[in-house]
């Protein structure tokens, strides 16, 4: 008993490893690392635009509120300089005569006020520059530049994540399985796609990479080696009528990388499926693409999908997602070699076929006849 459970358990953990062995996550995420860079990670810095966007929230916020209270307590720090280099503070005891360069500045908490009033524009209340000193003029237009330019750069930069296209990504999503049957008389791999939205994507186009290990014939081992794999609809693989799931096949025929495969060996292959659908929002005339991929467990041989759509008394089309990824079992070869021979087999039967290897022996006719 106890060798049973630890045998289940091993292979538990075996199958969970493989699992997780994927380049692409079920929600589209790529699993991968970069190891050994040589380039220096400041390399970053110079495309910091795509940096911040492709940066997390929290990163995003905490750079957010780091810039603008960087800049008001470093612009306080110049203010205050400027108050004491020309004498303004209190412990100077200015005279009734002297005109400071910021009135009523009395100390770094006060020029820390003025900082944050003069770069968000909040008006100034009763501090404000004077015309007595060039130093603090030249500092106000600077800090009034600088704030502009932080502000547009961080709004601007929390505006384009909140509109990216990937979020728009996250309203299509793929059945969790993708099955084997036959479609049309022929085997097919079938995949169900839908968009949770009614707002259309144009200029749809789907498609599909094999990621698998080859060797070449010069004993080259291929790692993640690509193979292109053709999905299409009934009506064609581009510009697709997105408005009702989808459910898109591929052919296995003798080019398929499929073909050789068979029911029993599935689970023996080692490959990754990853589906792309490419589009343009419809909102927003962004570009996006939504993937997800698909392993040797996740593939059904012999099921097809339940159907989703139907039609209610109002004449209204009615999409039930519950039965989206539900599958059915049905009756299908067990691989698509066998039947491409049934095929062939049951064409030939139609067919006449001439055999030269057939003698027709003619029998003499005799006039005596034995009584």
């Amino acid at each position: 008993m106890f060798s049973y459970l630890r045998e289940r358990f091993t292979s538990h953990l075996r199958e969970r490893g493989r699992r997780r062995a994927r380049l692409v996550s079920k929600d589209g995420r790529c699993n991968i690392e970069f190891g050994n860079v040589e380039q220096s990670r400041f390399v970053f810095l110079i495309d910091i635009w795509t940096t911040i966007l492709d940066l997390r929230w929290r990163y995003k916020m905490t750079i957010f509120i780091s810039a603008f209270l960087g800049s008001w307590f470093l612009f306080g720090l110049l203010w205050y300089v400027v108050a004491y280099i020309h004498k303004d503070l209190p412990e100077f005891n200015p005279s009734i005569n002297h005109t400071p360069c910021v009135e009523n500045i009395n100390g770094l908490t006060s020029a820390f006020l003025f900082s944050l009033e003069t770069q968000v524009t909040i008006g100034y209340g009763f501090r404000c520059v004077t015309e007595q000193c060039a130093t603090a003029i030249f500092l106000l237009i600077f800090q009034s530049i600088l704030g502009v330019i932080i502000n547009s750069f961080m709004c601007g930069a929390i505006l384009a994540k909140i509109s990216r296209s990937k979020n728009r990504a996250k309203t299509i999503t793929f059945s969790k399985n993708a099955v084997i049957s036959k479609r049309g008389g022929k085997l097919c791999l079938l995949i169900r796609v839908a968009n949770l939205r009614k707002s259309l994507l144009i200029g749809s186009h789907i498609y599909g990479k094999l990621l698998k290990t080859t060797i070449t014939p010069e004993g080259e081992t291929i790692i993640l080696d690509q193979v292109n794999i053709e999905f299409v609809v009934d009506a064609g693989n581009e510009n697709l009528f997105f408005i009702s799931p989808l459910t898109i096949y591929h052919i296995i025929d003798k080019n398929s990388p499929f073909f050789h495969m068979a029911a029993e060996t599935l689970l023996q292959q080692d490959f990754e499926l990853v589906v792309f659908l490419d589009g343009t929002v419809e909102a927003t005339s962004a570009t996006c693409q939504v993937r997800t991929s698909y392993i040797p467990e996740e593939v059904l041989w012999g099921y097809r999908f339940a159907p989703i759509v139907s039609k209610t008394k109002e004449g209204k089309y009615r999409v039930d997602f519950q039965n989206f990824s539900k599958t059915v079992a049905v009756e299908t070869p067990h691989c698509a070699f066998c039947l491409h021979n049934e095929k062939e087999a049951k064409a030939k039967e139609k067919k006449g076929y001439d055999n030269p290897g057939f003698v027709l022996s003619e029998v003499s006719e005799t006039s005596d006849t034995k009584m």
